[in-house]
């Protein structure tokens, strides 16, 4: 099972510390992977989920602990052909394919059964995660706690 920290929540929703370099690397620590959002604005990485926020390496992207969500088509096209970095774009659209092979599947979509999902806020549908590969979550922390004792 992955457990992927959503913007590096892992047990609720911290909006102020969301997509923070520090915060990520907090999650990390804790041996949790990181869905990040992305953005690539006037030669500059950066981290934040509505708009550029938090300058970081493009050193920093290349941890294979993250989740890179492209923000932009810039992003997007600057990340796509790097192979160690797992990049992914999707809006609203009920899947999507990462650059690792990965489904991602928007949140209340569900698949048949693969280990090569990604279940995205399985509390707001209240989706069965257990049947996926990975669950991508503001609570992940709560989640992998309750995995361990199924």
């Amino acid at each position: 099972m992955r457990w992927i920290a959503h913007r590096g929540n892992t047990h609720g929703v911290k909006k102020d510390r969301e997509n923070h370099p520090d915060y990520i690397m907090d999650a990390c620590k804790m041996d949790f992977e990181c869905e990040v959002d992305v953005w690539f604005q006037d030669g500059t990485w950066y981290l934040g989920h509505d708009e550029p926020q938090h300058g970081v390496s493009l050193d920093f992207l290349y941890n294979p602990m993250l989740w890179l969500h492209c923000k932009n088509v810039d992003a997007l096209v600057r990340l796509a052909h790097m192979r160690n970095m797992n990049t992914f774009w999707h809006q609203e659209d009920h899947y999507t394919l990462t650059s690792h092979g990965w489904v991602w599947c928007y949140p209340g979509k569900t698949v048949p059964l693969s280990f090569k999902t990604i279940c995205v806020m399985p509390e707001i549908y209240n989706t069965d995660w257990t049947q996926f590969g990975g669950i991508c979550s503001d609570y992940v922390g709560l989640h992998r706690d309750q995995a361990g004792t199924l």
